[in-house]
């Protein structure tokens, strides 16, 4: 029987806990010190990190919050970033959650944070409507994640590269998407950053991939892109080894509105 989404979340994410923690580009990202400096959290502040992974949302701010409350779906992810950030931290707790129905009350959280997962999620509008009801009015809502570019064409290439790399991988949607679902719940954007990030390709691809003939099909995938696929995602490399690819990121901070 083929897997749900969420299965297939679970048993992706779940025999590649570790990887995820200690992960250049989760762990090592130029967006987490901006993290505190966007939020400006008051000390008694209370967060919820959806979908945390390596926990590296929750560690960013833990110093600078009471209380973290970091969830994710997958238990054996969860429970192997509880190891690392434990020993170090008092003031975070951790919760198997669903992010498109999360296990709180309304108007809990001043604070609601989510990076690198909602392209995971199989519907995001659930996702967004969720954080809405739990974020107190005058709350902040910080998201990251990649984003497919608004050319149907291109944006249809990059979720079709990263279905091939990662069977988890559900849609990423563009930036007029996002914002529509956020105006629907009354979250109105009030800070946002374009990114470009480039991956080393061999490790990026490496990370999810369950064999070599699926790296295969991801490489030769790339290796087929038109000549504005290939200049947009610049993708480099020699021969048939790819070295580097880029995508689009969005970093974006909403307020959700007063009754």
């Amino acid at each position: 029987m083929e897997k749900t989404a969420k299965e297939k979340v679970k048993h992706v994410f779940g025999r590649n806990a570790d990887k995820y923690v200690t992960s250049d580009s989760h762990a090592k990202g130029t967006d987490l010190p901006l993290l505190a400096e966007w939020l400006q959290p008051a000390k008694t502040a209370v967060a919820l990190d959806v979908a945390t992974g390596g926990g590296h949302v929750a560690k960013a701010l833990a110093p600078h919050t009471a209380l973290v409350l970091a969830t994710d779906l997958t238990e054996k992810m969860l429970d192997n970033t509880a190891k690392y950030l434990r020993s170090s931290f008092d003031n975070v707790m951790f919760v198997i959650a669903d992010a498109e129905s999360l296990p709180f009350l309304q108007d809990t959280f001043d604070i609601v944070t989510c990076r690198i997962a909602p392209h995971h999620f199989p519907n995001p509008d659930r996702f967004i409507a969720e954080t809405a009801r739990v974020l107190k009015p005058g709350g902040k809502f910080l998201m990251i994640d990649n984003v497919a570019p608004n050319d149907p064409a291109l944006g249809a290439f990059m979720n079709q590269t990263e279905k091939l790399r990662d069977d988890s991988h559900v849609r990423c949607l563009s930036k007029d998407e996002w914002t529509e679902l956020f105006t629907a719940n009354g979250l109105m954007i009030t800070k946002a950053l374009d990114r470009k990030k480039t991956f080393d390709y061999p490790v990026w691809v490496a990370r999810t991939a369950e064999n070599d003939d699926q790296i295969g099909r991801v490489t030769e995938h790339l290796l087929g892109a038109d000549p504005v696929a290939m200049d947009y995602f610049a993708i480099t490399g020699q021969g048939d080894a790819i070295q580097k690819l880029v995508i689009d990121e969005w970093m974006v901070m909403c307020e959700k509105q007063l009754k």
